[in-house]
């Protein structure tokens, strides 16, 4: 059974982003002076006592777009009040009743759902007898709130729980795995998560830098829950012309945190540049199990064959060897389920318990298998035995006779080596050493 959805809608600037950041506790949606900001619809799961809802915020509602988005926005709110239970109605008390809260007014009437009015910005008591002129919209006396302060917060939250009490109290079912989606500008990333989820449930859009915020998607395969993390296009920090652009950049990289699996996303169409090496490091530096995924691939050209592509990445994605690779045109769908097959893979071997014998047995092998049948002498690296410590990142904690004897070189022949040996060869292993005793 699918949760509850609590809608947020308004005019643009009048504080959704900054109620949906409020009433989650955490900076979800970009807040920023300048209207618009938000596109899609940014949701996440909020919980009352036992009550849970999914609380989406959506896009101004009327809004002048800067790159002419405006029939998409606007239909992501269409979406959004299509699949809601509960509608927050939000208005400005220091601008009072505008024509384009009128329009809202009239489309939410047109649906039987139950409408929360809403006034945002009362920031000082002074201000609430101005709230009396919303009753005109024909909702009723509005809760006056200051999503930036949390006045009223707690109100709020009791009248959404109100209003959905009639419905069943379910908790959520956690999500088997988090997979981000990474990549430069128009990479095809929110084109991908269309795709695999079978619906728009992202902007796509043939311009740079139209999707700002992480979008997290939920979806159900094969009866599991999944949270696909779709991010803002990434371009050299040098570049970024304002900070809805540095904002989206920060949510990026948070969202490699977050994640369980990274996709890895590139252009066919286009070289790796700067700003794909800058993310390979950020991956590397994580941990993170990885796939690749070369998108556009049908309209790739100067390229042989996949293979001779993949040797390209190789040689100048340093590090990232272990890393699948997978090749598609995300547009026709084509190879997009398979990409989430494979997700699903990294994630199993990401999580791998490996018995201590077994792990110990592979030590001894790649220690023959390196320095020979002696390894007495002085000076010499030597691992006298080794426990696994973590899982996701796969960590092994070996000990040995001198830390500084395992330079970077011994370190990657060994995590290559065992990963073959323990069939891990896809995702990185972390080492940690401590000298015996």
């Amino acid at each position: 059974m699918s949760l509850p959805i609590v809608a947020i809608i308004g005019r643009p600037n009048v504080g959704k982003s900054s109620l949906l950041n409020s009433l989650s506790g955490q900076m979800i949606s970009i807040v920023d002076p300048t209207a618009g900001v938000t596109r899609d619809r940014v949701s996440t799961i909020i919980s009352q006592d036992d009550r849970y809802f999914e609380l989406v915020d959506t896009g101004g509602y009327g809004i002048v777009d800067s790159d002419a988005l405006e029939s998409h926005v606007e239909n992501q709110i269409f979406q959004a009040i299509g699949s809601a239970d509960v509608v927050i109605f939000m208005v400005d008390i220091r601008e009072g009743i505008m024509a384009l809260d009128t329009r809202i007014a009239q489309l939410i009437r047109k649906h039987d759902l139950k409408i929360i009015l809403v006034a945002n910005k009362a920031d000082s008591p002074k201000q609430i007898p101005q709230a009396g002129e919303f009753v005109k919209l024909g909702f009723g006396e509005p809760i006056c709130i200051s999503a930036k302060s949390l006045v009223n917060r707690a109100e709020l939250m009791d009248r959404i729980c109100e209003e959905l009490d009639h419905l069943p109290k379910e908790k959520p079912a956690s999500a088997v795995m988090k997979v981000a989606i990474v990549g430069k500008r128009n990479a095809g990333k929110s084109t991908f998560i269309n795709s695999v989820v079978g619906d728009e449930r992202v902007i796509t859009s043939e311009i740079p830098g139209t999707t700002r915020d992480a979008v997290d998607v939920r979806f159900e395969k094969d009866g599991k829950q999944y949270l696909i993390i779709d991010t803002a296009g990434v371009r050299k920090v040098a570049k970024m012309k304002d900070d809805v652009e540095f904002y989206g950049y920060t949510r990026a990289t948070r969202s490699i945190h977050r994640a369980d699996v990274v996709l890895f996303m590139m252009d066919a169409t286009t070289k790796i540049s700067q700003v794909d090496k800058k993310l390979c490091h950020l991956i590397k530096e994580e941990f993170k199990p990885c796939a690749i995924i070369v998108n556009k691939w049908d309209l790739a050209k100067g390229v042989a064959d996949t293979e001779d592509y993949a040797d390209y990445l190789d040689k100048v994605l340093i590090g990232m060897r272990h890393a699948p690779i997978a090749f598609t045109t995300a547009t026709e769908a084509k190879n997009t389920q398979s990409v989430l097959d494979l997700t699903a893979e990294l994630f199993k071997q990401a999580n791998t318990k490996i018995p201590t014998t077994k792990l110990n047995k592979a030590i001894g092998m790649i220690s023959e298998e390196r320095l020979g049948g002696s390894q007495k002498k002085a000076g010499r690296p030597k691992i006298y035995y080794g426990t696994q410590v973590s899982t996701n990142p796969v960590c092994i904690l070996l000990f040995v006779n001198r830390p500084d004897l395992f330079d970077e070189t011994y370190q990657r022949f060994f995590v290559n080596r065992l990963g073959e040996l323990l069939g891990l060869e896809e995702i990185p292993i972390r080492l940690l050493l401590r000298k015996r005793g």
